[in-house]
């Protein structure tokens, strides 16, 4: 699978987040500033698909309210009852930057939460920034986690927060769960000064967290760690999970920004982007994953899946 949005005149799509929601499978990506756009700067693309390979654009979202007025993007997405939800940054504000939240009943018309950004970080070992969301249901909650960087605004870091299942999501709803430091932090060679775009799964009752490691290009791989409470996380590995690719090969730049996706059947995948020139454009694929001994391991993909 490699799809890229070509509506800048290049093929660009980035920060992919996959749903399946009455019956077919929705794409959300972050979609660059182009000429002749609807709203400023980025904002979120919209594809759909019938077996997860081939992806046929469906629409883009546009920039609603004062939050999104310099843009918006790296889109995280969950279905909760008849709506998709998505949590996603706003963007060009620097260290304001902080996530927003809306709903849908049809995948492509959404309703912003009226409070947003309905979340940003406290404590002062972060900027008070937060990018890159993801959301994962956690019991009676829904957690949400998140990307920050230090006070010195060098260093991108993990953070989490819960709000009650039943609520809005609305900024009041939130409370952070690690209040005096990130619960994952660069600290191998491979991740540089970046942790970002954690991309959570559950199996066997356990938290995953495949992460991004390393600033985009630099290059940027995935990482996994894993947790029994959703705060406290452990790597499984000193290396990539998902490096990036050989001289010659798509993703030769790198393998970034990833999102898991629990299909219906059972099956785990791997959605993330890529690119072999340095950024001047960006593919979106996907690869199965398998499990042994509760660890995730990468499977081939079979045509149609």
């Amino acid at each position: 699978m490699y799809f890229a949005d070509e509506a800048s005149g290049r093929p660009f799509s980035k920060d992919p987040a996959v749903v399946k929601f009455k019956g077919r499978y929705w794409l959300y990506y972050s979609l660059p500033d182009y000429k002749g756009k609807p709203s400023k700067g980025w904002s979120i693309g919209i594809a759909t698909s019938d077996n997860l390979l081939d992806w046929k654009k469906a629409g883009e979202l546009t920039s609603s309210g004062e939050a999104e007025r310099n843009g918006f993007c790296a889109p995280g997405a969950v279905v909760l009852g008849d709506k998709i939800h998505l949590f996603y940054q706003t963007y060009g504000n620097a260290r304001q930057d902080a996530i927003c939240h809306a709903w849908s009943q049809d995948g492509l018309r959404f309703t912003r939460n009226p409070t947003n950004p309905v979340f940003r970080p406290s404590g002062d070992w972060n900027c008070g920034r937060a990018i890159d969301a993801d959301a994962i249901v956690d019991g009676d909650r829904l957690l949400l986690y998140w990307a920050t960087r230090d006070p010195a605004f060098k260093r991108q870091m993990q953070g989490v927060a819960a709000a009650p299942l039943t609520s809005d999501f609305a900024r009041d709803k939130w409370k952070q769960l690690n209040p005096d430091g990130p619960i994952l932090k660069p600290e191998l060679p491979w991740e540089g000064d970046c942790i970002e775009a954690a991309a959570m799964l559950r199996h066997d009752g356990r938290l995953y967290m495949f992460y991004a490691g390393n600033y985009n290009n630099a290059p940027q791989q995935v990482g996994v760690a894993v947790s029994d409470d959703g705060v406290r996380f452990t790597r499984l590995s000193d290396q990539p999970f998902l490096p990036n690719g050989p001289p010659g090969s798509w993703n030769s730049s790198e393998s970034g920004h990833p999102f898991c996706f629990h299909d219906a059947d059972g099956k785990d995948y791997l959605f993330y982007q890529g690119n072999n020139d340095r950024g001047r454009t960006w593919y979106l694929s996907m690869t199965p994953i398998a499990w042994k001994d509760g660890k995730p391991v990468l499977a081939t993909a079979r045509k149609g899946r």
